[in-house]
């Protein structure tokens, strides 16, 4: 198959609705552009302004972001490089964790903490209405964590009060999200998953029958040492060679073939990764290709 260098200005691989946005399947995550850590500001200011202008130049019109990223970098910059902003960017944040002088992550978990962080996140942004934010949880419960009955009610008043158009949930298994799409009508479930760690498919299976958006976070395999990473497997890097394309976007390009539901938010701090990850748009898998890929690590 080939690799069709216009993708990139043109589709994005296609759309998909969230909470009434239709977002091009590629976005951007702004994790990468504080410093070391996602601590403090970037190492170069003026590309990380240019690389979320480019990527909105590009066609993307949905950035993922969190006010715990710097804390308050990425959304200051997102600010300073954007607003006012195009009526049809999604702006997607994340509520439930805070951020310490030390850059240690610190537990945001009941109802007052996850309102405060909307209202925060709202301020530094410079907007009245998120497109949706997720509800990120623990992998365990944590001290002083609310039901998660009562986080769901908070975010939905948020909701009915205007701040965002849609309720999210991350880090959440499937148990959760069913709660969350029964109490919360949930449009979004960022989750952990990649084609080397396919343990979240059935609540992928349940996003995709119910019409929910999923981003996948570590697309690429886990991202701490000495973890499989998908750019390092034998048949990506056939496939690779086969299609023109580099392993991490073989990578991408069969999450985007996998299911219609799956957004992706590739994060970067440097313009030329940037192009990389846009030019996913145009990498075509053929069947027997996508067949070997979903070979290598076939869910449970």
């Amino acid at each position: 198959m080939t690799t069709d260098a216009s993708a990139p200005s043109s589709g994005l691989a296609g759309t998909y609705d969230v909470a009434g946005y239709q977002v091009h399947r590629i976005g951007f995550g702004a994790m990468q552009l504080p410093g070391p850590g996602v601590m403090g500001p970037p190492k170069d200011h003026d590309t990380a302004i240019a690389v979320l202008r480019r990527a909105v130049e590009a066609g993307v019109n949905h950035i993922d972001t969190a006010q715990f990223y710097g804390p308050d970098v990425s959304n200051e910059l997102i600010r300073e490089a954007l607003h006012p902003y195009a009526d049809d960017l999604a702006l997607v944040s994340k509520v439930g964790a805070r951020r310490d002088a030390k850059g240690q992550w610190l537990p945001a978990l009941t109802p007052k903490d996850v309102r405060e962080d909307v209202e925060t996140n709202l301020r530094t942004l410079g907007t009245e209405r998120l497109a949706a934010v997720n509800l990120r949880l623990q992998e365990r419960p944590v001290p002083g964590q609310a039901p998660l009955e009562d986080l769901l009610a908070a975010m939905v008043q948020m909701r009915e009060d205007g701040l965002i158009a849609g309720v999210g949930i991350s880090t959440a298994n499937r148990d959760q999200v069913v709660q969350a799409i029964e109490q919360a009508d949930v449009v979004t479930v960022q989750n952990p998953y990649s084609l080397l760690a396919r343990e979240d498919e059935e609540v992928l299976r349940l996003c995709s029958d119910h019409g929910i958006s999923y981003v996948p976070y570590f697309p690429l395999g886990s991202a701490f040492p000495g973890m499989p990473k998908v750019v390092e497997n034998e048949v990506v890097l056939q496939v690779a060679a086969e299609v023109g394309a580099t392993p991490a976007q073989v990578g991408l390009a069969w999450l985007l073939a996998h299911d219609d539901s799956i957004l992706l938010i590739p994060g970067t701090s440097s313009l030329a990764h940037l192009e990389e990850n846009l030019a996913v748009a145009g990498v075509q898998l053929s069947d027997d290709q996508v067949a070997r890929l979903d070979a290598i690590a076939p869910p449970r």
